[in-house]
């Protein structure tokens, strides 16, 4: 992107008069211990000598390397700080952003005029305004937008009327604003290949926009291209799941066409991207999971979702089971509900193949789902 590749090379300029002006300060050192003549010589040009000018050039180069090198890094967190800067002005009342800048403005012109006073001060003097600039700024911008209702108490009653009236205003256009913000839900191939979102989108649980980023569509591609069988039926699975949920639910499917050259590996692409736009992830990645709330992207887990709706049990109620299979201790045997839990039924294996009432004893939950135990009745 062009405004992508500007910022990099203000980056790398500015980057290039820091690393000049930091060396070109530590030249007296320097010359004090590379004590050679030559670095000594005046050149004439702008009163320098060779060693103030070998400092700006070789400061100017690394700070120059460094800027270009971390420059990327910058820009996306300056993209970053920008999407949630407008996401926060967007969540403002009108009356809030104006009085934060009528009282960010009062706080500048008051540190403006204090610094003039203290800026003769021997040695901090040049700072004092650049510090009253911050902390008079701050303070205007938070008294005004925390005491906006006294300071409009104070004004004329015509003033205030017309104030309380876009009050009143500005709340119903954030509530609007909130109704009207779209709400993205992202989805990575794991999901994508289970299937089961597809039904869960059929009950209309999931409300918002579906975003399909084109990496992990080109990664299914990839996956139903494969010379593997069992991958080559995945991928095509997944393709398939992906046709029917835009097809035959009333959803708002789109594909988003971001990429980052600078970032490998689908998830790292994945959370990078809810990090830009807000989304929230679909999936049933455990490790994506755990990574994505590291960085403070909200995952929504569909094996999470299948757990908590699974129907709760308490010790001492009956159900009735067919036992399927022996346990892996001696005498048990293992039956399931129609949800696929499953239950370890003590005595159980003189019953094999025998639908029989059962009382629950006890409910273990673990990271794979829940297991109960009874006994027959």
């Amino acid at each position: 992107m062009l405004l992508n590749r500007v910022l990099k090379f203000f980056i790398t300029v500015f980057a290039v008069i820091i690393g000049a002006t930091l060396l070109e300060f530590a030249s007296p050192v320097l010359a004090y211990i590379i004590s050679a003549e030559f670095l000594q010589i005046n050149l004439d040009i702008l009163d320098m000598t060779m060693m103030n000018a070998l400092s700006i050039l070789i400061g100017g180069i690394i700070g120059g390397s460094i800027g270009f090198i971390s420059s990327s890094y910058c820009i996306n967190k300056l993209r970053i700080f920008s999407i949630w800067v407008e996401r926060q002005l967007s969540k403002m009342p009108t009356h809030d952003v104006v009085a934060g800048v009528l009282g960010l403005a009062i706080g500048l012109i008051l540190a403006n005029l204090l610094g003039v006073a203290f800026s003769r001060i021997p040695l901090i003097g040049p700072y004092i305004p650049i510090i009253f600039s911050i902390v008079f700024g701050y303070l205007g911008l938070y008294i005004t937008i925390k005491k906006r209702k006294d300071i409009i108490a104070l004004l004329p009653s015509r003033i205030k009327e017309d104030a309380n009236k876009n009050d009143d205003n500005s709340s119903v256009d954030k509530i609007k604003t909130e109704l009207n913000t779209p709400s993205y839900k992202l989805l990575d191939t794991s999901v994508i290949i289970d299937g089961r979102i597809a039904d869960i989108c059929k009950t209309g649980f999931i409300e918002g926009t579906l975003l399909i980023p084109v990496f992990v569509l080109e990664e299914l591609q990839f996956i139903a291209d494969s010379s593997d069988l069992l991958k080559r039926t995945r991928g095509r699975r997944g393709l398939d799941i992906l046709k029917r949920i835009q097809t035959e639910f009333d959803m708002l499917v789109k594909i988003d066409h971001h990429d980052y050259d600078d970032v490998t590996g689908v998830d790292s692409k994945l959370i990078r991207l809810g990090q830009e736009i807000g989304a929230k992830i679909i999936t049933n990645d455990f490790n994506l999971n755990k990574v994505a709330d590291l960085q403070g992207v909200q995952v929504l887990n569909i094996n999470e979702l299948a757990n908590a709706i699974k129907p709760v049990v308490i010790p001492g109620e009956t159900m009735v089971v067919t036992v399927v299979k022996d346990g892996k201790e001696q005498g048990q045997g293992v039956a399931y509900l129609d949800d696929g839990t499953m239950i370890v039924v003590e005595g159980g294996h003189k019953h094999l193949n025998e639908t029989l009432e059962v009382v629950v004893t006890s409910v273990l939950q673990t990271a794979a789902g829940r297991m109960i135990f009874a006994k027959p009745k």
